[in-house]
């Protein structure tokens, strides 16, 4: 008799993400509210050489998988991933690290975002199945501490490696903050995808299927009328 097929993996009521609020007093954009998420126009990226990626200081920080992490911007401005609320502050307000010298032009289309940023991150993630990652699905935590009467923290993905077979895999929550699976969408990664995702909100992880490291920027940015008119004027037609 053949043995029964493996159980697929989906989160649970014990999940740590379920822990993490949703109903907030929190300002939040109005561009996000359908979706959670919205799709940005492609950015040209041929002129940023693969250096200002590939050249940085990485630290071995797990999170959606096999990942490393190089700081742009920190709480404090070295190069250190641990979440913000462990120094006594929210994901905003943070201090560009020494990896962000090493990225002039990366950083340049960076600082033109009309926002407050929390961390600022290179994502290193190697390959994985739709199997693989599906394990990892979570939830961030990007609020901790933020004053209710600020802006809800979002964040931004910038993809920098052509993965044109891989993309990110989102659901929404339901009331008990566990995710939807008539939710699901899947937003492609090619290389300049660049995209805005409540990811304290929807469930989220990277399927890589590819055969090198994916290589994106993620971008942590405080909520505001002036963000949304920012993504609303680059937004996919």
């Amino acid at each position: 008799m053949s043995a029964p097929a493996p159980a697929i993996f989906w989160p649970h009521s014990e999940h740590w993400s379920v822990k993490i609020p949703l109903k907030t007093p929190h300002y939040r954009m109005p561009v996000m509210k359908e979706k959670g998420y919205v799709i940005m126009k492609t950015l040209d990226l041929e002129n940023i050489p693969s250096s200002e990626w590939e050249n940085l200081t990485y630290m071995d920080w797990k999170s959606g998988g096999d990942t490393n992490f190089a700081p742009l911007a920190s709480c404090d401005g070295t190069i250190e991933c641990k979440g913000f609320w462990e120094n006594g502050k929210t994901d905003k307000n943070a201090i560009f690290t020494p990896n962000a010298e090493l990225a002039p032009n990366l950083m340049k289309y960076i600082k033109s975002i009309p926002a407050n940023f929390g961390r600022v991150r290179i994502i290193r993630l190697e390959p994985q199945t739709h199997e693989q990652a599906i394990r990892s699905v979570h939830r961030d935590d990007n609020n901790r501490l933020n004053p209710e009467d600020e802006g809800w923290v979002v964040r931004m993905w910038i993809e920098l490696t052509n993965n044109a077979d891989s993309y990110m895999l989102l659901y929404d929550s339901d009331e008990n903050n566990l995710p939807i699976k008539e939710s699901e969408a899947r937003v492609p990664m090619p290389k300049g995808a660049h995209f805005v995702v409540d990811s304290q909100r929807l469930w989220h992880v990277g399927v890589h299927n590819g055969t090198k490291s994916r290589y994106a920027a993620i971008i942590s940015t405080e909520s505001s009328p002036e963000l949304n008119a920012w993504i609303e004027k680059r937004k996919e037609d």
